[in-house]
């Protein structure tokens, strides 16, 4: 048994990438998390617009998970401006991010930067290092422009796409991607946090290409506007036609039975349990692997981190290269 550390980089975005993160941040991984720059939406979309930089509100969030400063100082980071008309809706980290972007001329810089001040554990990478437009085309042909308003649909999505199109990633995300041990896509919102990321052109190939392990952790629940009615399968296919090949060798999905009065609840947005349709997976060629990594706080279903984190320590030594 090797004493190396497993090398992990993560592709994602949203509230599913910042709660994975907290759980392997526990455990002995050098982890790289790669997280989407598509969001256009509150605070985050306001400062893209106003300084021309990519949204820093899920970069924020991806930092002061794999924090390791005093719990008060990330709670300063992550405090919302609710009391000044002019500060309203900003939270702290997203002004000091864009303030870093603006004296360092560079957004990356300014992650690297804010990543040593918050003892960040792990490396943090933008998608991409400048702003884009993440669009819908629907089965009617119709379009849909922005990724905050996307999950307002009411018909099926056909395909997303980024404007611009010839949007290169950092040349760091790429050796990261290279030289992973286990690569893990998701969890997080389908079309506007995983799919954008892998919209990168040299994201999308370098993953096919990668020689690490690939996993794909599935949404626990199907989501209003992006995939009603999806089963696991149907979230493999999307990622697959989007980035124009196959690129996932296994996929972690949920065993534990969620209870009847949560399930209602969640009917009542239009959102159910992704089905696991294990024969159709496996016609995709993948390991299926099921595993309890739900869990529930108020009402809603969230992945259980440190399950997952656990699962990953005794999975992972034998893909270390």
């Amino acid at each position: 048994m090797t004493n190396k550390r497993t090398n992990i980089v993560v592709i994602g975005g949203g509230t599913g990438l910042s709660t994975l993160l907290r759980g392997l941040k526990k455990h002995p991984f050098d982890i790289t998390a790669i997280v989407t720059v598509a969001d256009d939406g509150g605070s985050s979309g306001r400062l893209r617009d106003d300084y021309d930089i990519p949204p820093p509100g899920d970069i924020r969030n991806v930092i002061a998970a794999l924090s390791d400063a005093e719990p008060l100082v990330e709670q300063m980071f992550q405090y919302r401006f609710s009391q000044s008309v002019d500060l309203g809706g900003h939270s702290l980290g997203n002004l000091m991010l864009t303030a870093l972007t603006d004296i360092t001329g560079d957004f990356s810089h300014a992650i690297a930067e804010m990543s040593k001040v918050l003892k960040v554990h792990g490396k943090v990478i933008p998608a991409a290092n400048k702003k884009i437009n993440l669009f819908a085309e629907l089965v009617d042909g119709s379009i849909i422009a922005g990724e905050s308003k996307i999950p307002g649909s009411y018909l099926p999505i056909k395909r997303v796409f980024l404007e611009p199109k010839e949007v290169k990633p950092l040349p760091e995300a790429i050796r990261a991607i290279h030289s992973a041990d286990i690569i893990l896509v998701g969890p997080g919102s389908l079309y506007t946090s995983i799919i954008p990321n892998l919209l990168v052109e040299d994201i999308g190939k370098a993953l096919v290409e990668a020689k690490g392990r690939k996993i794909y952790i599935c949404n626990l629940m199907t989501q209003k506007g992006e995939t009603i009615k999806y089963s696991a399968s149907d979230h493999v296919q999307a990622i697959y036609d989007h980035v124009g090949k196959p690129c996932l060798d296994s996929i972690l999905v949920n065993s534990f039975e969620l209870p009847q009065p949560i399930k209602a609840n969640y009917k009542e947005e239009n959102a159910e349990p992704v089905s696991i349709d294990i024969e159709n997976l496996e016609k995709l060629g993948l390991e299926v692997i099921r595993k309890n990594i739900a869990t529930i706080h108020s009402g809603v279903v969230r992945h259980e981190s440190t399950q997952i984190a656990e699962w990953l320590k005794e999975y992972s030594p034998k893909f270390i290269s």
